[in-house]
């Protein structure tokens, strides 16, 4: 069973230091419905969103792909995020040389 963890006791489990989370997905741009409605894409920060995204995705894909976190090799939240922190080090350290060089 999946269990949220809170931040503090009077915080809600959805919230954060900034305010309510809200998720971003991606709306549906093809020849059929779409279950993002305007009410969601009408805000800026959606459109924020969105423009950052692959930005993100292409991390986590790394991590996948080539960090081999696709399928874990340990058990327990303490090995795999200390994994996950290695994994995540070793694509920020790919990274560096394209972001030094744009700098």
């Amino acid at each position: 069973m999946l269990r949220l963890r809170r931040v503090s006791r009077s915080a809600p489990a959805h919230a954060s230091p900034t305010g309510p989370v809200t998720p971003h997905v991606a709306q549906n741009t093809s020849n059929r419905r779409s279950a993002i409605d305007r009410r969601t894409t009408r805000h800026p920060g959606y459109a924020i969103s969105q423009r950052l995204r692959p930005r993100i995705e292409e991390s986590f894909g790394w991590i996948k792909t080539v960090g081999g976190l696709r399928k874990t090799r340990h058990r327990g939240t303490a090995r795999v995020g200390w994994l996950f922190t290695l994994t995540a080090a070793a694509c920020n350290l790919i990274r560096l040389p394209k972001l030094l060089a744009a700098a």
